[in-house]
């Protein structure tokens, strides 16, 4: 993991700080940029998406479908995990803090927008940050592609339907051709841009060459990830600073929702007796979320100034180091397998 990878909290944290700072002085700069909008899309934001989005896209190699057969349950694992378990789960947590439990904490009205920014990161799987916790489980580098091509695929038909579906029953009205809108521009344009990228890069070299490539955008990356941070607590400033531990409230049905998906995908591995360097991708795969996405669905659906748009970047502040976590669990278990 680069530095910028390794302490990714601590850079969102700040990012949090220096987002809320600007949106209390320069308060005008959000409202000109929240305006930068076409057919319900922050153009600031698109950008800074697809460069969150794009590095990843070209890392992942389509023809490795082609191995699908093989040892096949381990992604019959995780799509278990992946698209009948997590985002269910993750529905059902929300609804019950925010329903329930916080009941006297929230307007009904912030509280839908709460559930909603959960409800995306629950149905958003993770793509690119699981080759980082493969590697450091000592995964099969090439299952884990198999894995993370294939979600890629059924994602593009799967999380349109699934996520409609979730929001309606939390008596969240959606339109249909916002969604359907985000998951073109934020799923398939750039799995197709990535796929170009990778025939681009032809030769005997093309390893060598898609190496130095990720090396120059994998930076831009964390920059646009950062970046977006940084709009999105300006604009929740005064919201954040009214009540300072929405955050806090946020973060707790997402950590047992994370830990919980894990305990779920790891003993279900052990039952199916998945060697271990099948069974700890599969599972990472299946706990992280695709956070980038669901960030930036939630802004196009809910708006950047929305509780949906907060809950997804609260995601992203307990992502690094939960998962790290999981990936020092599951070094220290290999012997269970």
């Amino acid at each position: 993991m680069s530095i910028f990878e390794r302490y990714l909290s601590i850079w969102v944290g700040l990012c949090i700080l220096l987002g809320m700072l600007l949106g209390n002085w320069f308060p005008s700069i959000f409202t000109a940029v929240a305006k930068t909008e076409i057919a319900n899309v922050n153009l600031v934001v698109a950008v800074l998406i697809w460069v969150m989005i794009y590095p990843m896209m070209v890392q992942i190699d389509f023809s490795a479908i082609k191995d699908l057969r093989r040892r096949p349950r381990g992604l019959l694992l995780t799509f278990v995990v992946n698209w009948l378990v997590k985002p269910f789960s993750m529905a059902l947590l929300a609804w019950l803090f925010f329903r329930v439990i916080y009941v006297d904490l929230f307007e009904p009205g912030i509280a839908s927008e709460y559930i909603a920014g959960m409800i995306l990161l629950g149905v958003a799987p993770c793509t690119a940050m699981v080759f980082v916790w493969s590697q450091m489980t000592k995964g099969d580098p090439n299952y884990t592609l198999v894995q993370v091509a294939v979600n890629d695929v059924i994602m593009i038909f799967a999380f349109a339907p699934i996520t409609a579906f979730l929001l309606g029953v939390s008596d969240i009205i959606i339109p249909w051709e916002t969604l359907i809108l985000s998951v073109g521009l934020y799923v398939v344009l750039p799995l197709i841009a990535g796929v170009w990228t990778r025939r681009r890069l032809t030769g005997a070299d093309t390893e060598i060459a898609l190496s130095h490539l990720l090396a120059k955008l994998k930076p831009w990356s964390v920059v646009g990830l950062l970046a977006t941070v940084v709009l999105l607590f300006g604009f929740q400033a005064e919201t954040i600073l009214q009540n300072p531990l929405t955050i806090l409230l946020i973060a707790i049905p997402l950590l047992i929702q994370t830990y919980g998906i894990f305990a779920i995908a790891y003993s279900a591995a052990k039952v199916m007796k998945l060697p271990h360097s099948i069974a700890a991708p599969a599972c990472m795969i299946g706990t992280s979320n695709f956070f980038e996405l669901a960030v930036a669905v939630a802004i196009s659906l809910f708006g950047l100034h929305s509780g949906a748009a907060l809950a997804t970047v609260v995601g992203v502040l307990v992502e690094v180091p939960v998962m790290l976590s999981l990936v020092y669990f599951a070094n220290k278990t290999r012997h269970w397998f």
